[in-house]
């Protein structure tokens, strides 16, 4: 039978039949005298079954293996790892759509924040704030530090750091307080680093910081520190550096 015959029956493209030669996984035939391959049973046969594998999710370094091992030990060792790969991609799935019905019923409870998809815990903490364009600049800023770093940091890193933050905002008066230094900052948006209201809001905010923040490095070795410090007017900017100073110190409690 000639090529086109082959994958027919089989069901493949000529362009597989080809590639299969290419890679040596199909043994190809001898050319007739007119030129053409004939095919016989035995390519449907061992054609049949590279279908048959890739169709199970094998790759085709894998397929060469299996097809490699006559005695059939090597099919059942990466039939099991493909077994298991996919037992993880299944778990992997459950979790996303789990998460994706969480996200849903935000949407539903009109709780989902305009920064998308973010952790459960900063999500409502969030919707306590209430809506973002409803903010101050500075309130607005900070939503944004913490949405990327709910997004970028490690797993452990981020439940440290929303363990200390999120519960520093939600104690008697900390909302207040939160408040009354978002407006402080945003008083400061054309003023000098000199400006005696710099000192007072540095103040007030290393007062706010928790006590078990993860903070390791003082400002000016930490680049992400850097720039965040970039996006505020020099005198904003002078705030955070003198408050972590302090907050590092202990000169704040």
């Amino acid at each position: 039978m000639r090529i086109g015959e082959l994958a027919g029956i089989v069901g493949v493209t000529t362009r597989a039949i080809r590639h299969y030669h290419h890679l040596g996984l199909l043994p190809e035939p001898e050319r007739l005298a007119n030129g053409y391959r004939e095919y016989g049973l035995r390519h449907a046969v061992e054609l049949a079954r590279i279908r048959r594998l890739t169709e199970l999710g094998l790759g085709l370094g894998e397929v060469r293996d299996v097809l490699a091992d006559d005695a059939g030990r090597e099919l059942v060792e990466v039939l099991a790892e493909l077994d298991a790969d996919l037992a993880r991609q299944e778990a992997e799935v459950r979790e996303r759509r789990a998460r994706l019905r969480g996200l849903l019923s935000d949407a539903e409870r009109g709780r989902l924040p305009a920064e998308g998809p973010l952790s459960p815990e900063l999500t409502a903490f969030f919707h306590e704030l209430g809506e973002a364009d409803t903010l101050s600049p500075m309130a607005a800023k900070d939503r944004e530090m913490l949405a990327l770093l709910d997004t970028t940091a490690p797993p452990e890193a981020r439940e440290q750091l929303m363990a200390s933050v999120l519960p520093a905002f939600s104690g008697p008066g900390a909302r207040e307080a939160a408040l009354d230094l978002y407006a402080r900052l945003d008083a400061l948006a054309d003023a000098a680093p000199d400006d005696p209201r710099v000192a007072e809001a540095a103040q007030a905010l290393a007062a706010l910081l928790p006590p078990d923040l993860p903070i390791t490095e003082s400002p000016g070795q930490n680049v992400f520190f850097d720039s965040v410090l970039a996006e505020f007017s020099p005198a904003q900017a002078e705030v955070l550096r003198q408050a972590m100073r302090l907050f590092t110190e202990g000169g704040a409690r």
